[in-house]
């Protein structure tokens, strides 16, 4: 077998729920207190039969449900001289164990080489997992290296040039690589530890493991991104950007023998990965007219809302809001009514709103960040639930549905690439009587205040506005009518998913394997990451059988 018998750390215990309440003292002064409660509790119960231990950080949240009365609540790890054999009685105290997976270099056969399409979040992580194996991957990339990308990209926001082929949405890293990095993910998996470990291993800071809300930010993204890529070329990977995939070539069984790269090259593969991000519809297209399984699901679709951070840090901090050991206030909202749902999504504190198309002739917005988070305003997507039913439930109405709210915002803004921006008193009454004063848009290409309701179908105006009034029950001062909102926001995830089985294969091509988020399987970074991995291990267990 290619993976070896998970490597174990010695086991350690998780002292849990020590709460810390918030003063006006830095962050190294709570949780210095946190460690110092952590070690009287433990020596009193455990030093005896374990040894002493080295403490550290395991886990940090903040519990701000009472504005006056504001804590961080922590778990400390101890690591005891003595091995930790049994569990104990206390409940606040248990035994963990940290798992992480070693790769066995295989004994690959001449000339067999898997070829990994994209190098978003699910691409740069099977890769680096095809590449420890010694598979040797070659890695497509549509878009350019993240050096040159990011170039397109401030050209892009500066002077409205787009390249379709490499932008936020495509290019390496992904549209990961320009948001707010958030690595928070609500899926169950110990990978997620190992994910992890490695954006630290890879550049990261250390506080994203034991942060219950880790966040890189777009401007360490990129340094992390470039690392990992020169490690996969140390292991043998190899890349090909401005690559864009435009054919699959089978045999008579349905096995994927070779791709095509740019309507022109072709390269044989042994196995194909599919990273292709939420974006791809040009290979969503191809896909289809090559007879692969590829459905429709849900997705949702709204605007960016910005406010003033330092009002979201008084409406969820009070007299604590400018705490310097507190991060930026964040906040999760959603409400259902009529059969969909309303909610927050991917909110940036002090971030920007960012121009993110893919193709001319439309506006797409998100939400990014840096690691300091220092900007002025807090946005975040509001975005309302689309049902396949509203869309004819077929994978390429999906993608029409987004695609005519893109081009119907760049049309209403006045087909020069402005995005339409209004103020949520304006949105809410259908009218134009304010500008934009006190929240000034932080959108990275132009703007024009227009009437947003036009850009959606009734229904979603309809939640969008029931939305706004809940979450002002929420959160005092949300639904003010100064805020600003930016149209539209509708990547919110993939509108498709390529179909598999249960060994993450697809169902025509035993040896293609669609993958991340963009296949419909992930939503974030992290998770992302996650299924590259449990796709690339598939494909290697499978192999080496």
């Amino acid at each position: 077998m290619y993976l070896k018998r998970p490597k174990m750390r010695n086991n350690f215990f998780v002292i849990r729920n020590i709460k810390v309440p918030v003063c006006f003292e830095s962050a190294e002064y709570h949780d210095e207190t946190a460690l110092n409660k952590a070690k009287k509790k433990y020596s009193s119960k455990l030093e005896r039969k374990f040894g002493k231990a080295d403490f550290f950080i395991y886990k940090k949240s903040v519990d701000a449900r009472k504005t006056d009365e504001i804590y961080f609540i922590y778990s400390v790890a101890a690591k005891p001289e003595k091995e930790v054999i049994s569990d104990v009685t206390d409940e606040d105290v248990s035994v963990v164990n940290t798992q992480y997976p070693e790769f066995d270099k295989m004994s690959v056969k001449h000339g067999e080489r898997p070829v990994v399409v994209g190098f978003g979040p699910s691409g740069m992580f099977c890769s680096y997992v095809l590449a420890l194996a010694g598979a040797k991957p070659l890695i497509i990339e549509r878009g350019d290296r993240i050096e040159e990308r990011t170039g397109k990209v401030k050209e892009y926001w500066e002077n409205g040039k787009l390249d379709t082929e490499s932008n936020v949405q495509f290019g390496e890293g992904g549209a990961g690589a320009f948001s707010d990095g958030k690595l928070l993910s609500r899926i169950n998996d110990k990978l997620t530890g190992y994910v992890l470990d490695k954006f630290v291993e890879f550049g990261a800071p250390k506080e994203i493991l034991y942060l219950s809300k880790p966040h890189v930010g777009t401007d360490l993204l990129k340094n992390i991104v470039r690392n990992i890529r020169n490690e996969i070329i140390k292991f043998g990977g190899s890349f090909m950007f401005n690559s864009k995939l435009t054919g699959i070539n089978t045999d008579s069984a349905g096995s994927v023998r070779s791709v095509e790269i740019n309507g022109s090259e072709t390269f044989e593969a042994s196995a194909v990965f599919l990273c292709i991000g939420h974006s791809a519809r040009d290979t969503f297209s191809m896909l289809i007219e090559r007879g692969y399984t590829v459905t429709p699901k849900s997705f949702s679709v709204g605007v960016r809302i910005e406010h003033l951070q330092s009002d979201i840090n008084r409406a969820l901090y009070g007299k604590y809001a400018e705490c310097i050991a507190l991060e930026k206030a964040q906040y999760t909202l959603s409400h259902r009514e009529n059969g969909r749902a309303v909610y927050s999504f991917c909110m940036c504190p002090g971030g920007m709103v960012v121009a993110s198309a893919s193709d001319t002739s439309e506006i797409v917005t998100n939400g990014m960040s840096y690691y300091k988070r220092d900007g002025a305003n807090a946005n975040s997507a509001i975005a309302v639930s689309v049902n396949e039913s509203d869309y004819g439930a077929t994978p390429m109405g999906a993608i029409e549905y987004q695609r005519k709210i893109e081009r119907a915002a760049y049309e209403l803004a006045g087909s020069n690439g402005a995005a339409p921006v209004q103020t949520l008193c304006d949105y809410m009454n259908s009218t134009l009587t304010n500008e934009p004063k006190r929240i000034i848009p932080s959108y990275t290409g132009k703007t024009k205040i227009c009437d947003i309701n036009a850009l959606f179908p009734e229904y979603i105006n309809e939640m969008l506005k029931i939305g706004f009034c809940d979450f002002e029950k929420k959160i005092k001062g949300f639904s003010c009518g100064d805020a600003v909102l930016t149209a539209p926001e509708t990547r919110t995830s993939s509108p498709v998913r390529i179909n598999r089985d249960e060994n993450f294969a697809s169902l025509k091509s035993k040896n293609l394997y669609p993958c991340g988020e963009g296949a419909g399987y992930a939503g974030g970074i992290t998770s992302a990451a996650v299924d590259g991995i449990k796709c690339a291990i598939s494909y290697l267990e499978r192999i080496s059988e």
